[in-house]
């Protein structure tokens, strides 16, 4: 049998790869350069990111394909919403990088190599993910994506966090197991109805049209969709989420809650496009999913004191609208759901980047957030917005047009049982987020000059730099794309 490799087209998964690679050799010959490795690492995902746009500008035309058989299909293929995808890991890993620089270059305690090779492998296996054109190459990569992952949240250094962040670790291994479990099973349900491993549409409906054939498609459909939903954190996948969310160091949350939810995406973006048109099952899976996720998630938000157990279920709510689309048969809902996620992440990494300069100087609880609009309104109005965002309120437009397209396919494909379920979570994730910025907003009572002195939050000092920049960045690509939302989907 004979294969077109066409390996050019696979930089976006190669870069990270050789750069993981790259810094391990870098390691033995300079140990001590522990700058030099996250400079690597930086440059491999800047490598990736900038091999996907031929990609992104080829439109919704062909496909970029590499790793083609003789017979016809390719397993791996890159249009643009797949490159788009892979930009967004990408982007979104190296900010990941600059939050942790001074953490893994000083504090690893000579863990900077191993940390920074992981997260170059979890990377590449994310930009795998929505590529994958056939059932080995799907797992591989999601397991890439998942299995150093595990060891970043377990390598926490700083004593009083260790305990915390094995248990998170060992939650996180835990449901990914079972998840493999359900989607090596589902693999194998998917070759007996079809008779291929390659993902294919045209194989599905051929399936779909024999009966026993098409129950078969439908379980493995099912048990496919559930071993990918852990991965974004869907319901009732979800119970790892706030243990590794809360263990982790924070950049490694940031990592967790952002480019590790394109893998989630990615792959059941390729399952639902092979099984469009073929199973009304899963598609019945996927609204249940959904609508479990936004609900549970926005509940238990609202009664979180901690913020970045506030955030971990802010995600399990937020997997339900990434979901949501997905469970109608409209043209338009991968599209939909990929430009969804992308707010999601770039509002995400505004409020953890915010959060992590907070906690260095006054703490993770949300009470430590008060008053934060009078005495320093350059951090609190982009926390503001980036909250804004995730509820989907004005005057972050972009995240109010992300909710309405998400709901639209679902609307018209008749589904109004989960349109109400949708909209009454919109309520609800208002609620989550709004009690979070009316803490900003508040200013303390006034007491007596010593219990006000001892009682008021520690004053933030000077903001690195880094962290400003970032700050200004992403809150000038929600504020642009609040102006022009509609590019994004």
């Amino acid at each position: 049998m004979s294969i077109d490799l066409h390996l050019m087209v696979m930089w976006p998964v190669m870069a990270p790869a050789l750069a993981a690679v790259a810094v391990l050799v870098l390691d033995v010959l300079a140990p001590r350069a522990r700058a030099a490795h996250l400079w690597v690492v930086l440059a491999g995902l800047a490598l990736g990111a900038a091999t996907t746009v031929p990609g992104l500008v080829a439109g919704a035309g062909p496909t970029r394909r590499a790793l083609c058989l003789a017979d016809g299909p390719c397993l791996y293929e890159a249009g643009s919403l797949t490159s788009g995808l892979q930009l967004l890991a990408l982007v979104t890993g190296a900010v990941v990088v600059v939050l942790a620089w001074s953490d893994w270059v000083v504090g690893s305690g000579g863990r900077t190599a191993v940390l920074a090779a992981l997260l170059l492998g979890a990377t590449a296996g994310v930009v795998a993910v929505p590529a994958a054109g056939d059932w080995a190459s799907l797992i591989v990569a999601i397991e890439l994506a998942t299995l150093p992952s595990v060891a970043l949240v377990a390598l926490e250094h700083r004593a009083p966090r260790v305990a915390r962040a094995v248990d998170g670790a060992v939650a996180l291994l835990s449901t990914s197991l079972v998840s493999f479990a359900l989607l090596v099973l589902g693999a194998a349900l998917w070759t007996l109805a079809t008779g291929t491993a390659v993902l294919s549409a045209t194989a599905t409906r051929e399936a779909a049209g024999q009966a026993d054939s098409a129950l078969v498609l439908a379980l493995a459909g099912v048990f496919a969709l559930c071993g990918l939903a852990f991965k974004l954190s869907a319901v009732p996948f979800h119970a790892w989420t706030p243990l590794a969310y809360r263990g982790a160091a924070l950049p490694v949350t940031v990592y967790l809650a952002t480019t590790s939810k394109v893998a989630a995406l990615g792959g059941i973006l390729v399952l639902v496009g092979a099984l469009s048109g073929a199973s009304q099952t899963s598609l019945v899976a996927v609204a249940v999913l959904a609508a479990a996720s936004m609900t549970v998630g926005n509940a238990v938000a609202l009664r979180q004191e901690n913020v970045v157990a506030l955030l971990a279920w802010s995600t399990v709510a937020q997997a339900g609208w990434v979901l949501l689309p997905l469970a109608t048969l409209s043209s338009r809902a991968t599209r939909a759901s990929g430009g969804y996620l992308a707010v999601y992440a770039v509002a995400t990494l505004l409020v953890f980047v915010v959060v992590s300069i907070v906690a260095r100087q006054r703490g993770l609880r949300l009470v430590d957030h008060e008053g934060l609009l009078h005495q320093h309104p350059l951090l609190a109005l982009p926390l503001g917005f980036g909250l804004l965002t995730l509820a989907g309120l004005p005057p972050a437009v972009v995240g109010l047009v992300a909710k309405i397209v998400v709901i639209r396919p679902v609307a018209g494909d008749g589904l109004w049982w989960l349109s109400v379920v949708a909209a009454l979570n919109v309520a609800l994730g208002i609620a989550v987020y709004l009690r979070w910025i009316t803490v900003l907003a508040r200013r303390r009572p006034r007491a007596d000059a010593l219990t006000e002195a001892a009682s008021a939050p520690a004053e933030i000092g000077t903001v690195p730099p880094v962290s400003a920049a970032l700050v200004g960045v992403l809150t000038a690509a929600l504020v642009w794309t609040s102006i022009s939302p509609v590019g994004l989907f």
